[in-house]
């Protein structure tokens, strides 16, 4: 079996990072591919609400997990770094997942870091059971990786569903990247205004 992971909202300015991971067997990625399941940034969101029922109903298993803005600030204040907390959300996924299974796994990883080997070797400290596991960590392999890009799915509509709730409290603030002119212009205009609201 393949368990694919991937992450949406990785480095926003407002918003929760999510990563979600996907266990398919060969002929369920079979399935995936006849569906044109592919990189979530290549798809738009009703599209991407029709794949994530796919991807739901023909997988072994799927989890998601989400790192909220107070987790993700106060990580960074006792000294954890992006990189450390997603090894962390990762290995919470694949612990997850992988708690009853007897099988062999391979996982694929989107990884998050430039330096592969390091992130890899952080990963492997919070992994609970890794006998069975065979891990990959690389670049692009939502783009490269049926699995991944299944779990990019999920990722990304799980984040969309979480920025339509918060523009319903707070506004409209674009994509919440801090490259989106939009989110610029609401920082600027209400970023003191919700500073201690967790957005």
């Amino acid at each position: 079996m393949i368990l694919g992971i991937d992450d949406a909202g990785r480095g926003p300015v407002i918003g929760p990072m999510i990563l979600a991971g996907v266990l398919l067997t060969k002929e369920q990625e079979k399935i995936m591919k006849k569906n044109d399941i592919r990189d979530s940034k290549t798809v738009t969101q009703s599209s991407r609400l029709v794949m994530e029922k796919l991807i739901k109903e023909h997988s072994v298993a799927y989890k998601i997990v989400q790192a909220s803005p107070e987790l993700i600030d106060g990580s960074l204040t006792s000294g954890i770094n992006l990189n450390e907390l997603e090894a962390k959300m990762v290995a919470k996924i694949i612990n997850s997942i992988n708690k009853e299974l007897k099988e062999k796994i391979k996982v694929i990883i989107d990884c998050p870091s430039v330096n592969v080997v390091s992130w890899k070797d952080s990963l492997s400290k919070y992994l609970e059971k890794k006998e069975n596991l065979e891990i990959s960590c690389e670049h692009k392999a939502d783009v490269n990786h049926l699995s991944a890009a299944a779990a990019s799915i999920l990722a990304k509509v799980t984040r969309e569903e979480e920025i339509t709730k918060m523009k319903k409290e707070f506004g409209d603030f674009g994509s919440g990247y801090p490259s989106d002119p939009k989110t610029k212009k609401f920082l600027t205009e209400k970023g003191n205004e919700f500073s201690n609201s967790g957005i």
